[in-house]
């Protein structure tokens, strides 16, 4: 006679031996009977949720991405005989004796309730409730019977070695941890290998009611129940009774703990956003897919973060920024009203694109909005001038042809607003003429919108969109030159990061590589520059830049062992203020402004802010705090150029730029604000 229709027999005959139920019972009986000689039913063990594990570059733990369980599974050789032999003296001593099902509990828990009318006790076996935690927890007599059936096939199929790994990584423990590593981490901060025999007997003493028996809720029934287990293996032999009384005065865990981190700043959320939204990454082809692998999928997820670079700019942000709090200020609008204010930090590898450090607000726990990287992002300012430079520069000019800087300047705008377009340096400097190189260094407004227009302004959308720039742009708008349209942080740091890498672009990224839960690699980054500018022009734009911090407007973000370059923005009434610069290995922009909306911070700290001022500054302290102690490497020299020529416009389009054109290659119809320095 079969072992299942042995089960099937005695489940009958005990449920018919209580006759004042035999009524209420034997129709589940019957069912269970034909359940016993129907075909065999298949039991799928499908893998484990397993979190994910987010790395650094360095190849540090940098957090965990789990759904409802929090569960590491580790191999049964991984986990010490303390903790198996205490799991199995509390919850199935004879768990390698019984074949899956112990028929003398079942038969007194079927007893108990046939006389309860319904499921009052268990009886289950370890290898009934790895069963159950397929099936769910229906806890119908006809439910609990075809448990048992299952738990008979399931130790067919299986050895008990891989039924008991299976249930210490199934098996709850309250406070979200699934397993016993999870446990470990979640109650004691170490992993499964170093509990102790108290340990052990607690997480074994949970598992029958772990939210009742939760020893953090509950420290004075949870050490009752620790208290019973322990005299369970004392029972059993496996420690004496002077070491139960010892162990049951450790002291209880009173809080819950976090080895690995959650995802709770704004680099990590980058990553999890991206890796939820974009199907190449090699993790599913649908929404429910990915998330479903980022939750519950085991990955393991490498990065480009570097630690130290965070914790750097982190703290140059916090140090210049004035008042005492950390990430932000506090500013008055113009009718007397508190504005917060931050900045913001982000740095690309100059060589990949890797974005190794990324503050994107004030404090991820309080402003989640990513300020870097989200939105339509904030007026440039004459951090866009670089753009302007550059393209003047592909087009054949050369840093030595000068350009008048006089103002104020008007143009005819014909069709836009208003007409005409007039435009004040900024302080309202009379300015004058100069080289470009010059007239990059005073950050002349004037002498910008004058080059704009004599290169084209559709060539300057160009080669801004070539080196990065993914937000919107109008060539119709004159004030395009002075910052007036938007770009976010990430795209002009990885925008100035071409020109220091020989004008070869490299789109930022975050992800490195995604490997599954068995080391299979389902991703892997490519190298993906390609040309955005010329070597002369990069290696020429380099010069000029270079020339900008250590004589112009961006001094206060001079470095002491390496070369930099980078320019300076403060847009329209001074509601955003940048420092963009760049050196041999990073590139990094540095924004401020109100969290929300554009205020003017015409008095921040007793300071009128400009790009030259705190974005400088925090541009100044964090790089120089990242190459200290790194070997000098310079830019490379450009090729020797022609001689400066003059530029100018026909004098109908500009009637105070001294002159008439040779070289006006198209110009704007429209305008808008932006002002810079």
């Amino acid at each position: 006679m079969s072992k299942i229709l042995k089960l099937v027999l005695c489940l009958v005959f005990a449920s018919a031996f209580v006759a004042a139920s035999v009524v209420a019972v034997a129709p589940g009986a019957a069912r269970v009977f034909d359940a016993g000689h129907s075909t065999p039913e298949a039991l799928f063990l499908n893998p484990l949720d397993e979190r994910s594990l987010v790395f650094d570059a360095a190849g540090g733990l940098r957090a965990t991405l789990y759904g409802e369980q929090n569960r590491a599974p580790v191999p049964l050789s991984a986990i010490p005989e303390q903790v198996i032999n205490a799991v199995l003296d509390v919850e199935d001593q004879n768990f390698w004796s019984h074949e899956g099902v112990n028929l003398r509990s079942t038969v007194r828990a079927l007893f108990e309730n046939v006389a309860a009318g319904g499921v009052a006790q268990g009886g289950s076996t370890i290898t009934m409730q790895v069963v159950k935690s397929v099936m769910g927890d229906e806890t119908s007599l006809e439910r609990k019977s075809r448990e048992a059936i299952l738990a008979l096939r399931l130790e067919e199929q299986l050895t008990k070695e891989q039924i008991l790994e299976r249930y210490l990584n199934t098996v709850y423990f309250g406070n979200g941890a699934y397993g016993v590593q999870a446990a470990a981490e979640t109650y004691w901060n170490v992993g499964v290998a170093e509990l102790d025999w108290g340990q052990a007997a607690l997480l074994a003493s949970i598992i029958r009611y772990p939210d009742l028996y939760n020893p953090i809720r509950h420290p004075e029934v949870a050490s009752e129940r620790r208290r019973i287990a322990l005299g369970l293996i004392v029972d059993a032999g496996h420690i004496t009774e002077e070491q139960a009384g010892l162990y049951a005065y450790e002291p209880l865990p009173t809080q819950v703990s976090r080895i690995a981190p959650s995802a709770d700043d704004y680099f990590l959320e980058e990553v999890k956003q991206i890796l939820l939204d974009d199907p190449s990454y090699g993790i599913g082809s649908t929404p429910e897919e990915r998330y479903q692998a980022v939750f519950s999928g085991g990955l393991r997820i490498h990065t480009t973060f570097d630690p130290n670079m965070q914790a750097l700019a982190l703290q140059a942000r916090n140090d210049v920024l004035p008042g005492e709090l950390d990430g932000q200020f506090l500013f008055r609008n113009r009718v007397g009203e508190d504005v917060q204010g931050t900045a913001v930090v982000v740095t690309t590898d100059v060589h990949t694109g890797a974005v190794r450090a990324l503050v994107g607000g004030p404090g991820f726990d309080a402003y989640r909005y990513n300020i870097a990287t989200q939105g339509i992002g904030r007026q440039a300012g004459s951090s866009f001038k670089t753009f302007v430079l550059a393209a003047a520069l592909e087009s054949g000019l050369v840093p030595n042809d000068t350009v008048a800087g006089s103002g104020p300047c008007r143009f005819p705008n014909p069709g836009g607003y208003p007409d005409p377009y007039i435009v004040q340096n900024f302080g309202n400097s009379g300015g004058g003429g100069g080289s470009i190189t010059q007239q990059t260094l005073r950050s002349s407004n004037c002498a910008y919108v004058r080059l704009g227009q004599i290169v084209g302004l559709q060539r300057v959308v160009d080669v801004a969109q070539r080196m990065g720039i993914t937000t919107p742009l109008t060539a119709g708008i004159l004030s395009m030159p002075l910052g007036a349209f938007e770009v976010l942080p990430v795209d002009m740091a990885a925008a100035y990061g071409s020109i220091a890498n020989d004008g070869i672009y490299n789109e930022p990224y975050y992800i490195e590589r995604i490997e599954g839960s068995d080391g299979t690699v389902l991703y892997q980054h490519q190298p993906n520059g390609r040309r955005a500018l010329t070597r002369q022009t990069a290696r020429l734009a380099a010069q000029v830049l270079e020339a900008n911090v250590t004589g112009g407007t961006g001094t206060r973000a001079r470095l002491t062992s390496q070369p930099a370059g980078g320019k300076t923005g403060t847009a329209q009434d001074s509601a955003d203020a940048w420092f963009v610069g760049f050196t041999p290995q990073y590139a990094t922009a540095v924004w401020m402004g109100a969290t929300a909306g554009r205020v003017p911070m015409g008095n921040v700290g007793g300071v009128s802010v400009t790009g030259g001022s705190y974005p400088a500054r925090i541009w100044g302290q964090y790089m120089n705090a990242v190459l200290d102690g790194i070997e000098r490497v310079e830019f490379a020299d450009p090729e020797s150029t022609r001689g400066g020529r003059s530029l100018r416009l026909p004098s109908e389009v500009d009637p105070g730029g001294s002159g008439s054109s040779s070289s006006g290659r198209g110009r704007g119809s429209g305008s808008g604000s932006g002002s810079g320095s």
